[in-house]
């Protein structure tokens, strides 16, 4: 906490709001690329008790401001237990403040509002900030922790997330997003047919146990 940040008032409330205040999107494919790195990040981190995974959900880092916030389209905290919160709320987690960051750019995005959160993430103690823009040509930008700020990573064209293990390809145009094994993340879109077609085999299952006498429910 800096000499501009005074220590909470015990005699003063302080509500600390959980609504972000601002839509999840403002395009189809902002949207898109926030589902695909939420949902990814959360299913890779599925069975870890202790990575916390979430999108458009306000951080408050300095307890007792309020009004000193961001919520992030998409981050990852390594440290923190899983678990329902209306808000990150630093001082609560450990003061582990989450290492892994994604904005998607917004077509109402404006260059100074991302320069400043920015600067917020590097203050306060992101150890990967990411910026996707999935408007043509797609691409992403990054930054990663060298000693007190957060260097521009010179060429996302191969760069591997020190923390997640995610490979960035960039090739005429495209962005694709690979896991520590090789493959590429799976689109939302892809992940909907795969529960789609789990959720026919199921039927199919249950309806051919049914045919033999037999309660799906039992076996």
């Amino acid at each position: 906490m800096s000499a501009h940040e005074p220590a909470a008032d015990p005699q003063v409330v302080i509500y600390y709001h959980d609504d972000a205040d601002r839509p999840l999107a403002d395009h189809t494919d902002q949207f898109a690329w926030i589902g695909l790195l939420l949902s990814a990040a959360a299913t890779q981190f599925r069975s870890d008790p202790m990575v916390f995974v979430a999108g458009n959900h306000l951080i408050y880092p300095v307890e007792g401001n309020a009004k000193l916030r961001q919520a992030p389209d998409v981050y990852v905290a390594f440290g923190p237990r899983k678990g329902d919160r209306g808000s990150y709320r630093v001082w609560e987690e450990g003061g582990v403040f989450p290492q892994v960051v994604f904005e998607v750019w917004s077509p109402n995005n404006r260059h100074q509002r991302m320069e400043d959160k920015r600067a917020f993430y590097e203050r306060y103690g992101a150890e990967e900030y990411y910026i996707v823009y999935p408007d043509f040509p797609l691409h992403a930008e990054g930054w990663r922790r060298e000693g007190g700020a957060l260097a521009r990573i010179p060429d996302m064209n191969g760069w591997v997330s020190p923390r997640l293990g995610w490979r960035f390809a960039l090739d005429d145009g495209e962005l694709t997003v690979f896991w520590p094994d090789g493959r590429p993340l799976p689109t939302p879109a892809e992940v909907a047919a795969a529960r789609d077609a789990a959720e026919q085999r199921a039927a199919k299952l249950a309806a051919k146990l049914r045919e033999l006498g037999l309660d799906p429910d039992a076996v």
